[in-house]
């Protein structure tokens, strides 16, 4: 199992979230996307990108303005 980090601080929407899909899909299964994002609906966005590919939600959190959301890719 890899861990690989993709840095959205900075980015609005849709780009935190298209840009955590498309990096999922360079993943193997079981690997872990960690997403450093700042936009306020990046949380929201994620949870329904795993929601709708069956991917986990392994951990979120916010702190200083930045939101964390830890993904295990599904398979």
């Amino acid at each position: 199992m890899a861990k690989t980090t993709l840095d959205a601080r900075g980015l609005i929407c849709p780009l935190p979230v298209l840009r955590a899909k498309r990096k999922l899909n360079e993943l193997a299964p079981g690997d872990i996307l960690e997403i450093f994002a700042t936009d306020p609906n990046a949380k929201t966005d994620i949870t329904s990108l795993c929601a709708s590919n069956g991917h986990e939600l392994v951990e979120s959190g916010f702190s200083e303005g930045i939101f964390t959301l830890v993904v295990r890719k599904a398979g």
